[in-house]
């Protein structure tokens, strides 16, 4: 007997990259006060797949082919240098609040996948959610009082530009991982695999730096440690895996709307933890987000 019903996997999985995922960026904002940006990449990588890989071995899950740990383990580099290591690196120069605003993965899956074009394209609800929701991100975004970041006007821009570039990696090789690999592995195994080429390369990263010479673990406060392991194991782990099983039983750029709420829940934890102000206009961009998020579900519930 299941646990849980289809419909409620789903919901559940939704919530984690929707809120989860939305906390990250504060998560990230804490860890950095103590680790340098790819040191804390490389670990938050390396901690997720520890727990993954002794997870798969209490399941005895089967050992991958060469050709599938090379595949996965460049799938691995691409999708999390693009979703998780540019994003940290970013957040040198700008807030955690603008970081989560600049995610663009939902336009990048309705232009590279093409085998749902007719669906995303024959649907009104669909387009005018993205674009609804585009607004209220713009609008977050352009409204947003406060501190924007530690770097300069060139640095902020950089980041920017990293991130909308890792948005397009981690769109791309998600679509690929969804029609291009079959299940002769497990996700289990794949994601470790992934993991452990992303951890072990943004290490390297670190070291050829200089990061691991400065680095000092009697510095490392204790809330930075603490969202490190939360990075790890809840953000990392759990939330890519929920990732993985959506963009297989959903359609991408509908998965892919977390990145708009991911927003609302940055701002909201800047509010209470961080003393950022939300106006009435920024109030009016988050009821946009969930506006938009609604419009493009439409078409699912009118189905039901």
């Amino acid at each position: 007997m299941q646990l849980f019903s289809q419909s409620t996997k789903v919901v559940l999985a939704f919530f984690v990259v929707y809120v989860v995922w939305g906390t990250t960026f504060f998560g990230v904002h804490l860890s950095l006060k103590s680790f340098p940006p790819f040191l804390l990449s490389a670990l938050r990588l390396l901690i997720a797949d520890g727990a993954l890989t002794i997870f798969c071995l209490i399941r005895k899950e089967s050992f991958p082919s060469r050709d599938e740990i090379v595949k996965h383990a460049l799938c691995g580099l691409l999708l999390f240098i693009g979703g998780i290591v540019a994003v940290v690196w970013a957040q040198q120069f700008i807030s955690s609040s603008i970081a989560s605003t600049i995610i663009t993965t939902p336009f990048w899956f309705v232009i590279l996948d093409r085998s749902q074009w007719k669906f995303y394209f024959s649907n009104k609800w669909i387009p005018a959610g993205l674009l609804i929701g585009l607004s209220g991100v713009i609008l977050l975004m352009a409204f947003k009082t406060g501190r924007s970041g530690a770097g300069s006007e060139l640095m902020q821009m950089m980041a920017i530009v990293v991130m909308a570039a890792g948005s397009l990696m981690w769109a791309a090789t998600s679509l690929y991982l969804k029609y291009k690999t079959t299940s002769a592995i497990s996700v289990y195994v794949s994601t470790s695999v992934q993991l452990l080429s992303a951890g072990a390369v943004t290490l390297l990263i670190s070291y050829l730096a200089g990061e691991l010479e400065l680095f000092s673990i009697a510095n490392v406060r204790l809330d930075a440690a603490l969202s490190l392991l939360y990075l790890s194991l809840v953000s990392s782990l759990l939330g890519f895996l929920c990732f993985m099983w959506l963009i297989k039983v959903q359609p991408p750029a509908i998965v892919s709307t977390y990145s708009y709420v991911n927003p609302l829940v940055a701002t909201i934890l800047g509010w209470a933890f961080a003393n950022e102000h939300i106006s009435s206009l920024q109030l009016i961009a988050l009821a946009l987000i969930l506006a938009g998020v609604f419009f493009v579900n439409v078409p699912k519930y009118l189905r039901r």
